[in-house]
């Protein structure tokens, strides 16, 4: 295998804002993996709260022995290796796991989306995210959202009920709700969930402490819409911990280590009757598709990465009321690769 990658900094189209901070712009390594004449693609988008940089991504990267890596490739026994080569670095680990999908894919000739089994008639709507901001920019934004049918907005602070407000000035699209663990007060967050259900909302992703087992499940009893595990949700081993505490989980494949292990997670989540919703972090079209091929079998979507950035490098997803359409190209279907991107 011939190994290349690329440190890349994607810029966003605005500041996005969470209840604990703000950015401009996110460290994305991308890898490029050329075997028997074919060639894979992987992402890891590595937002500053989750630890990880290029600096760690190259160590771990130095690690690998790639030698190992056969096709047909045994994604268990990958999933398995990736994890033993050192703890954390969910989101390099990730970019390995999404490049040998996309080979993978290649080498069968099959859309890694026919894979999986996902039936892209079932794609479901994705969501178009609204960060914290003032009320002019947030009309800015959801003005950005045009052709979008859901509305993912980022609550958490002590000024919701005006950014609900305000985008109820100017759109009556549903509304994904993300607290990002900014509600400290039950009581206080299930008045403000009755209220969001009024609002339009549709689900409520970690609206306190991801540490509040307690706290979460007494909503999750209580809430009229459902409550998702994100910031309280990792990896696969999390969901058994979580099953009566939340509705479902928030899968994104930097947390989940790639597509493999996020397969697994839907179907152990579906075991245990729980909603899934698939996000994402700030990504390129390579991590976006990688989501996309399995969305179909989710509940939910939240995979607008390619709409929040200016300088993804390269074409943007398919995208047709609300929706990816996904086409039947093998492996992840990306296409547009910047010229000479690997040898800048």
């Amino acid at each position: 295998m011939e190994i290349s990658y690329k440190d890349f900094e994607l810029q966003l189209k605005h500041p996005f804002s969470i209840s604990k901070f703000t950015r401009t712009s996110t460290p994305v390594l991308l890898l490029k993996i050329n075997h028997e004449g074919f060639t894979g693609y992987g992402e890891a988008s590595m937002v500053p709260y989750m630890g990880e940089s290029f600096e760690s991504a190259h160590a771990f990267l130095s690690k690998i022995d790639w030698k190992q890596f056969k096709f047909p490739f045994d994604f268990a026994s990958i999933n398995t290796y990736l994890d033993s080569v050192t703890t954390g670095n969910p989101a390099v680990k990730a970019a390995v796991d999404i490049a040998l999908n996309d080979l993978n894919g290649k080498m069968l000739n099959q859309a890694c989306h026919e894979i999986y089994g996902a039936d892209v008639s079932k794609m479901p709507a994705t969501s178009y995210t609204i960060g914290i901001d003032t009320p002019e920019v947030i009309r800015e934004k959801v003005a950005d959202a045009k052709g979008f049918k859901v509305l993912k907005i980022k609550l958490g602070r002590d000024n919701d009920k005006e950014i609900i407000e305000t985008i109820r000035s100017v759109s009556n699209l549903p509304l994904f709700i993300d607290a990002n663990q900014g509600w400290s007060d039950k009581k206080q967050a299930i008045d403000m969930i009755y209220w969001l259900h009024d609002q339009g909302a549709l689900l409520i992703e970690q609206p306190m402490d991801k540490n509040n087992i307690e706290g979460n499940a007494w909503l999750t009893e209580r809430s009229p819409i459902p409550i998702l595990a994100d910031e309280a949700f990792q990896r696969l081993a999390d969901i058994d911990g979580l099953k009566g505490a939340y509705h479902g989980i928030n899968i994104k494949l930097m947390k989940s280590t790639g597509m493999y292990e996020a397969h697994q997670m839907i179907l152990k989540a579906k075991s245990h009757d729980m909603k899934i919703l698939v996000g994402c972090m700030s990504e390129t079209s390579i991590a976006t598709l990688a989501g996309a091929a399995l969305a179909p079998l989710c509940n939910w979507a939240d995979l607008d990465g390619p709409f929040l950035t200016v300088n993804n490098p390269f074409d943007r997803p398919e995208f047709r009321e609300g929706k990816y359409v996904l086409n039947n190209l093998p492996g992840l279907g990306l296409t547009g690769e910047k010229r000479n991107l690997f040898n800048q």
